[in-house]
């Protein structure tokens, strides 16, 4: 027989056990933020018909998707999890409660160029919150509640979120006589970090921006200062045009309200040169960095929508939401020494057997199961220097032995593997040392 050669697929991502126990943890901040702000878990099907997934779709993403046909069937691997929420509050509309408030964490696909830190097969963690008709900005003021919650729960505390108004944009470009061009303008503005500000001119030129207003754009974006300085700066423009008014009204209305929820200033700011190149956004635009790793790019964002599931049904339900790249932001943070794979294990304690009496070392194991304890048993008829060897591989705290000795004394030995010490004790008593 012909042996096949095990590899992994390039851009899907596989872990090591001890890694693994970290993401898993990483994972259960996330949703543990997302639960205590009141959002209901959603999981949609991976695979979707490609007229349904595709109706909002078409360049790039068209590019990027795996798409493939069983039978008749034209089917798609989602490429995010916003289109398949769009799909789904179309489908059960009249079984939810709005607003709706949804997180999902899950896996999505695209076929895109694989290359550090950008994968082909990732999970994305998001939440969005969704209206009937109309939903309130202070919702766009609590998602920057959310992410600083997030982010302190990580241990990380030196980030950004970065906010701005789509309609403050778009008004502006409006007062310069572009506002058929803003969907344009705005997506050249959305790569300027990229970039840089030569570039974002000359293909601003190729809308007919001329140089003078590609400056006047490009010197709006840049403002600097407080975030009442720049509020302030922004006045100066106010009442020329309504859908800046409208835009400049919410920005306020949301920094008023992100203060009342506690989110730092520290983490927080405003930057009128974030866009969001996605065409769907419509108000509030979230971009979060890690302020010591800018090279790390936006690690979490997102923003407001007037109507995302308009391809499906001609209901008005707007919405807002961040997505953040679970799989791209471990990687950043394994990358950089922030979890301690040596100390990992998914076990509080091995029991090592050295009798022959099996079932009384599984009645142990149930005690301290039925106790709380995390326990494996070491079965293999090995010496004790080859158990001991495995219970310091697994990084398990406690190794709990158990001999004739202490068979007939009804209790066992219980080793710290730290530290080295080594009591006698019965199954409830090792429990609660091992829980404390």
């Amino acid at each position: 027989m012909e042996r096949v050669k095990p590899r992994t697929l390039t851009g899907f991502m596989e872990l090591l056990p001890n890694e693994q126990i970290e993401f898993e943890k990483f994972i259960a901040v996330l949703r543990d933020n997302y639960i205590k702000y009141g959002f209901y878990p959603l999981d949609t099907p991976v695979l979707e018909s490609a007229q349904v997934l595709l109706a909002k779709g078409g360049g790039e993403t068209e590019k990027q998707i795996y798409r493939f046909k069983k039978g008749d069937t034209d089917l798609a691997m989602r490429f995010d999890l916003t289109v398949p929420l769009a799909k789904y509050v179309a489908l059960n509309y009249n079984e939810l409660n709005f607003p709706f408030k949804r997180y999902q964490i899950g896996k999505v696909y695209r076929g895109e160029r694989a290359q550090k830190g950008r994968y082909r097969e990732f999970y994305q963690a998001d939440i969005d919150i969704i209206g009937d008709g109309e939903l309130s900005i202070i919702h766009d003021a609590e998602i920057p509640a959310i992410i600083s919650d997030i982010f302190t729960g990580l241990g990380i505390h030196d980030f950004k979120i970065r906010m701005n108004n789509r309609k403050l944009l778009s008004g502006f470009f409006e007062l310069l006589g572009f506002s058929d061009k803003a969907e344009d303008i705005l997506r050249s503005i959305d790569k300027l970090e990229k970039i840089g500000a030569d570039k974002v001119t000359a293909e601003l030129a190729e809308y007919g921006v001329s140089p003078e207003d590609a400056g006047k754009i490009l010197d709006f974006v840049a403002t600097e200062g407080s975030i009442e300085e720049k509020l302030a700066a922004a006045e100066k423009y106010a009442q020329k045009s309504a859908l800046y008014d409208k835009g400049l009204a919410e920005l306020k209305e949301v920094v008023k309200y992100a203060d009342a929820f506690g989110v730092s200033r520290e983490n927080y700011t405003l930057d009128f040169s974030i866009a969001r190149g996605l065409d769907y956004y419509t108000g509030t635009v979230y971009e979060t960095q890690i302020t010591s790793h800018p090279e790390f790019g936006s690690v979490c964002s997102g923003g407001r929508y007037d109507n995302l599931a308009g391809f499906y049904t001609d209901r008005d339900l707007p919405g807002v939401g961040i997505s953040i790249g679970a799989t791209r932001l471990f990687t950043v943070l394994k990358e950089n020494g922030f979890f301690d794979f040596e100390k990992t294990s998914p076990i509080d304690a091995l029991i090592i057997p050295m009798t022959e009496n099996i079932g009384y070392c599984i009645n142990i194991m149930n005690k301290l199961r039925n106790a709380g304890v995390k326990v494996q048993t070491y079965f293999e008829d090995k010496k004790l220097k080859k158990k001991m060897t495995y219970a310091n591989r697994i990084n398990v705290p406690y190794a709990v032995i158990i001999g004739d000795n202490e068979i007939a004394e009804n209790k066992l030995a219980l080793k710290n593997l730290e530290t080295g010490e080594q009591i006698i004790c019965t199954a409830e008593e090792a429990a609660k040392i091992i829980n404390a």
